[in-house]
């Protein structure tokens, strides 16, 4: 059994296939292939998950135009048609009996040639708005499967979608908040933040968090913390070097969460962007949060998708416009004083989650093998 997962260049896109690549591998048998975008995320994180990777050349379209907008909208168009081509090599060479898409522009290439050749095919959907290139696949693929029952009504076809959740891979759940916390080496009872803007990072977020670690500071550094500043990091570094505050203890910056499962587990509140795969995991885990949507993302999705939590009481909604380092801390210090708030946060979102997420979806494909 041969299946390829194709995704785009970002962690959000990347974390529900490998998800389902290990079940696949680990209870079929399976040969399994990644292709994503050649400058993509996923030519680091795929081969990490000890999988193999192809990649074709795709970029985006850019919603605009200006010179610049129109030049860079011609070169997509040229990478449409090499990619087309890269996408046929592959599946003749790989000879795949299912291809898998979730998300992002280097998925539409490989999916469209795979429906072409009668391959069957699915994409999977986390955000609770589709994206144009699902939009795109839903017209020629066999199945979407989508994160969230409202998602539905944005597409042509209903009778095509199945509501499956998003796929949470097993590491977030093989650990306790203690086993998690007696492995990253905390041996105190201050509680753990977790916090991290993406896996591109985010400049003006970091800014802020170098003012928030400032008020950590001052204040004796009451909790601990853990900070994905992404490529922002040799920049923030510094700021925190100039301002005094480089090196506190129970304080750690991090370029990359490689560990995300571990650090999670063991945290006592989350504070992040609300992309679908980070509020799935958040939801599949109870993990009470702090959400700040992107606001540089199309159709605003990022805060539909922080709604789903916020809703239900298990998060924190802050608008990107809202925020300072002074208001982060004050929001984020308050919940980690109350440990009730955070319990009845956890509880909400305990009755929100899909947790056999990953089991729904592998029937779903299992049936399209069959």
């Amino acid at each position: 059994m041969n299946i390829i997962f194709t995704c785009g260049g970002t962690a959000g896109h990347i974390n529900p296939a490998v998800a389902l690549a290990r079940m696949f591998r680990e209870r079929e048998g399976a040969q399994i292939l990644f292709v994503g975008g050649d400058k993509g995320m996923g030519t680091r994180l795929v081969p990490k998950e000890g999988f193999e990777m192809k990649t074709v050349t795709i970029t985006n379209f850019r919603r605009s135009l200006t010179p610049a907008a129109i030049k860079h909208n011609m070169g997509t168009l040229f990478n449409m048609v090499k990619s087309d081509r890269q996408a046929k090599v592959i599946l003749e060479e790989f000879k795949p009996d299912l291809v898998v898409g979730t998300g992002g522009y280097a998925s539409y290439p490989v999916v469209k040639a795979a429906a072409g050749k009668g391959i069957p095919t699915a994409i999977h959907e986390s955000n609770a708005v589709p994206g144009l290139t699902t939009r795109a696949l839903s017209r020629m693929a066999d199945v979407v499967m989508v994160g969230f029952a409202e998602s539905r009504e944005y597409y042509e076809d209903p009778s095509k979608v199945v509501v499956t959740g998003t796929p949470v891979r097993e590491d977030f759940f093989r650990r306790t908040r203690g086993e998690a916390r007696r492995e990253l080496g905390i041996d105190d009872d201050r509680p753990l933040l977790l916090s991290y803007w993406g896996s591109l990072g985010a400049e003006r977020m970091n800014a802020h968090m170098v003012n928030f670690i400032a008020q950590e500071s001052k204040a004796g550094v009451p909790f601990r913390h853990i900070h994905g500043a992404g490529r922002d990091f040799a920049e923030m570094t510094e700021k925190l070097s100039k301002a005094g505050v480089g090196c506190l203890s129970g304080v750690e910056i991090r370029e990359y969460i490689y560990d995300m499962p571990l650090v999670m587990a063991a945290a006592d509140l989350v504070l992040c962007r609300s992309g679908a795969s980070t509020i799935s995991e958040l939801a599949a885990i109870a993990k009470p949060s702090v959400l700040v949507p992107s606001p540089n993302v199309t159709a605003d999705h990022q805060t539909k998708n922080a709604q789903v939590l916020s809703n239900v009481g298990g998060a924190v909604l802050l608008p990107e416009g809202e925020c300072s380092g002074e208001t982060l801390y004050q929001v984020v210090s308050e919940l980690l004083q109350d440990g009730k708030k955070r319990l009845e946060m956890a509880r909400k979102l305990s009755q929100l989650a899909i947790p056999d997420a990953n089991e729904k979806i592998y029937d779903v494909l299992k049936g399209l093998l069959r």
